[in-house]
């Protein structure tokens, strides 16, 4: 099984092949923190892990790409990747939420949790993406769009520990409720290498990629401009 894994959808771009065959993986990864030009480096990043993994795109069996929630212009750059060369070379296709994403990367960065941890994203205007999950990487709940004290009253009592870059934001709305809740791995993002884990544990893959976006974009048509030509 040769995976093919890309993310856009945050902070950082990054392609990754993994090749299970016979009990045995190999994992070739590129990744990049960047706030934006995601279209720009995304295919050379394509080309070249695929040359590191001795693979044409033709040799990859299932195309997976993070669906958000995440930036809406980078979000679309991954799942079109994708469709258009799962489209090319008849691959399968496969896709879930960014937070699952970086809960998988936040246990291959060392995480070691002994119960259920959260993921918290600045989604910007007082609110964060959030999710809960167990300390396999298993989503509990979410992805949601929360304030940060409404995701506060969604923490089970034994959970501890909250990564990402809206960790911090968790925890001082949780010492407000005299709560402690350890932030870590505060600049944690989505991994192309994570997602292709992921898409190899599924098993299971889906004929359409559609983003998942948790909140309305900032562009409104102008509708009052039209009506007036």
């Amino acid at each position: 099984m040769n995976i093919l894994a890309l993310d856009t959808s945050m902070g950082a771009c990054s392609a990754a092949v993994l090749c299970a065959s016979d009990g045995t993986r190999r994992l070739h990864a590129v990744q990049v923190e960047m706030p934006r030009g995601h279209a720009e480096v995304l295919m050379p990043m394509v080309d070249e892990v695929l040359r590191e993994a001795g693979l044409g795109a033709h040799d990859v069996d299932v195309i997976a790409a993070t669906l958000g929630p995440g930036s809406f212009t980078g979000v679309r750059i991954a799942i079109a990747a994708a469709r258009g060369l799962a489209l090319v070379t008849h691959a399968d296709l496969f896709g879930t939420d960014s937070l699952a994403v970086m809960a998988r990367a936040a246990l291959i960065e060392g995480l070691a949790p002994t119960g259920p941890f959260a993921v918290a994203v600045d989604a910007r205007r007082g609110m964060v993406y959030f999710g809960i999950y167990d300390e396999h990487g298993m989503t509990r709940d979410g992805p949601l769009l929360v304030a940060p004290d409404d995701a506060v009253a969604l923490l089970p009592p034994e959970l501890r520990v909250a990564v990402g870059n809206g960790a911090q934001l968790l925890t001082d709305a949780a010492t407000v409720t005299g709560r402690r809740l350890d932030p870590d791995l505060v600049s944690l993002q989505p991994s192309a290498a994570a997602l292709a884990e992921i898409a190899l544990q599924s098993g299971e893959t889906t004929a359409v990629l559609r983003p998942l976006y948790l909140r309305p974009p900032d562009a409104k048509p102008q509708v009052q401009a039209v009506e007036r030509r």
